[in-house]
């Protein structure tokens, strides 16, 4: 058997992994930097790591995965993708491919700045991306979007500029840090995430959903074909070359795709579009620990998010906090 780890299980990025992978032949290995992280008690061996910043996060989590037999890791969580792009390497030597791309794509990914400039380059259609101390404020452009330049999630951070005073408003919250923002423009349509499956340089398969957000996160979604956004899609992977699961974050006006954000790992509707038919982490899995193509049959349906609330023993809970482990778990779902 397999065995494949996943980080950020508190998240829904990890939570979605391990959805995907719940029913297939792999054996599951959680991994988060809370003990509470719900999707720790949904895998059959769960550990604590330290977070992503601390500088035993790589040495704990190449332990693990030496202990474990880890063969290949999923990680969750953007902030871990830099420090795994950068070891991946190490991780290589004791057998366990990591999927990640490459510290360059990861960058692209990560700086909306960047997405900016090289999909520019590549001909993709983007928003009009600018830094925000460059910026030259003008009414005639509203509305406009301001927001982190480098990472950021769920929306945090992020401005609707409609009018003078919104932007005045917003200058005066961000104040100094105006070097850490950009300008974007605003893009008015349906929003789509993609995803995709890409290694040896190229895109093996593609899935377009529509979607509609509540605070930041996917709250509904619809499986949709739609060649003109798989093109634009192809078109950014192609350019920007990612390994593994690769998220594009796209907007439509007047039937044009306009690429706004990257996300070069699995996303939080990883398991929205296995029930479509598109199943990333599986998908990935097989081919790169078995050598089997990727198959798919995408299904168009509408996906409704839905809390499931998840039953744990409070033994299980303490003996996570204090031993930093915990397998042979046993929680019941309503």
């Amino acid at each position: 058997m397999y065995n494949i780890a996943i980080t950020g299980l508190g998240g829904g990025v990890g939570q979605s992994i391990v959805k995907s992978l719940a029913n297939t032949d792999y054996n599951l290995i959680g991994l988060d930097g809370e003990p509470l992280g719900a999707g720790l008690f949904a895998v059959p061996r769960a550990y604590v790591v330290p977070y992503s910043n601390k500088p035993n996060f790589i040495s704990t989590l190449l332990n693990i995965c030496e202990k474990e037999k880890i063969h290949l890791l999923f990680p969750g969580l953007d902030a871990e993708l830099m420090p795994l792009s950068l070891n991946v390497e190490a991780f290589k030597k004791i057998g366990t491919t990591v999927v990640v791309s490459s510290p360059e794509v990861v960058t692209i990914s990560d700086d909306k700045q960047e997405t900016y400039n090289q999909l520019t380059k590549a001909g993709v259609k983007v928003p009009y991306t600018c830094p925000l101390p460059n910026y030259n404020f003008k009414v005639q452009n509203l509305p406009l979007i301001v927001k982190q330049k480098v990472g950021g999630a769920r929306s945090k951070n992020v401005f609707v500029i409609k009018n003078v005073a919104d932007w005045t408003v917003t200058m005066q919250q961000i104040g100094s840090d105006s070097s850490s923002f950009i300008v974007q423009e605003y893009i008015e349509g349906d929003e789509y995430t993609c995803g995709t499956i890409n290694w040896n340089g190229h895109c093996h398969g593609i899935i377009v959903m529509r979607r509609i957000l509540r605070d930041g996160d996917t709250n509904k979604c619809f499986s949709v074909k739609n060649e003109v956004i798989e093109q634009a899609v192809r078109k950014v992977v192609d350019a920007i070359k990612p390994f593994g699961a690769c998220n594009i974050q796209l907007r439509m006006k007047d039937g044009v795709p306009y690429v706004f954000e990257i996300n070069a790992r699995c996303s939080g509707t990883t398991a929205a579009r296995t029930l479509c038919g598109f199943n990333e982490p599986k998908m990935i899995a097989d081919y790169l620990l078995q050598n089997i193509p990727p198959q798919y049959n995408i299904v168009e349906r509408t996906i409704l998010r839905y809390w499931q609330e998840l039953v744990v023993d409070n033994d299980n809970v303490l003996q996570l906090k204090d031993e930093g482990n915990i397998s042979s778990l046993k929680y019941t779902k309503l």
